[in-house]
């Protein structure tokens, strides 16, 4: 299996891990400042993102911006594990070579335009999205006092270690 692949499915299983040890409430809740937004809505985008990889068209072109968007995802911990399994198992099929080049459409800010992408680094790029996203649970994980055992969640591969106290 590709690196590329292997790297993203090992950052997808954190959400694994996420899941399991959150309730309903805590996934879906959205009283965190400044932006409000909850977990579940978080997870969500995350996996619409991978969902849009894999609805590539006969053409070739993968839309960023045409997701599901499906809401049960963000508020139940149970039908956000089913829509992560199914990216998973995807993952693992990797229909794809990752030097094929595709179209991929997204807006950056002024519009809808294509961009020429290889799915390597479209992959990539999901990869540094998701944590991304995972850095933005990590704070509302924070202010909710909820607790994961995993002192890498939401910090990039690149991110210095800080130094520890002995």
């Amino acid at each position: 299996m590709n690196l590329i692949i292997q790297s993203t499915l090992k950052t997808l299983l954190k959400s694994q891990v996420l899941l399991k040890h959150i309730s309903n409430t805590q996934l879906c809740d959205a009283s965190v400042s400044p932006y409000y937004s909850s977990i579940g809505c978080h997870i969500r985008h995350i996996l619409d993102f991978y969902d849009c990889i894999f609805n590539v068209d006969e053409k070739h072109v993968i839309d960023l911006t045409a997701r599901s968007r499906n809401t049960d995802v963000e508020s139940d911990c149970s039908c956000a594990q089913d829509y992560l399994n199914l990216i998973i198992e995807r993952l693992n099929a990797a229909p794809f070579n990752i030097s094929d080049t595709v179209m991929v459409i997204d807006d950056l800010g002024l519009g809808k335009t294509k961009i020429p992408y290889t799915y390597g680094a479209l992959l990539a790029q999901a990869n540094s999205h998701t944590i991304h996203h995972y850095a933005i649970i990590n704070y509302i994980f924070d202010s909710l006092g909820i607790v994961i055992d995993d002192s890498e969640f939401g910090y990039n591969p690149t991110t210095p270690k800080p130094a520890t106290a002995n």
